[in-house]
């Protein structure tokens, strides 16, 4: 597996313990849905979360948010709503961003942005 997929990876896995950590459910981790992905799917409270986690080694290109543009919303948007259908999820939604720069090998920063998006 290549190096950045091993960093997604393991910034995936960081973000499912930081969701576990503040009380959230973690229903399914890298659900796919044709060429769409969602990293994480939470519960909280009956709300479903679609999580989009980017995770870098550097800010030099810009923070990782902002590399969540317009295409893959409207790709998590696409996933999310087959994913509802599929469960017949009948409660709110959110869409969230984690955000996660490694300082080092073992430091990070989390930046969780609850409602980064609506679907349009």
């Amino acid at each position: 597996m290549a190096i950045h997929n091993d960093l997604g990876r393991r910034g995936e896995e960081i973000a499912r313990d930081y969701l576990l950590n503040l009380g959230y459910h973690i229903v399914k981790m890298n659900w796919r849905c044709g060429r769409a992905e969602v990293d994480v799917i939470a519960n909280q409270d009956g709300k479903l979360i679609f999580v989009e986690v980017k995770t870098r080694t550097s800010v030099h290109y810009g923070q990782p948010e902002e590399f969540v543009d317009r295409k893959r919303e409207r790709q998590l948007e696409f996933a999310s709503g087959i994913y509802i259908d599929r469960v017949n999820h009948q409660g709110e939604i959110r869409f969230d961003i984690i955000a996660i720069v490694f300082e080092n090998k073992d430091i990070y920063k989390i930046n969780h942005i609850e409602d980064a998006f609506w679907p349009s």
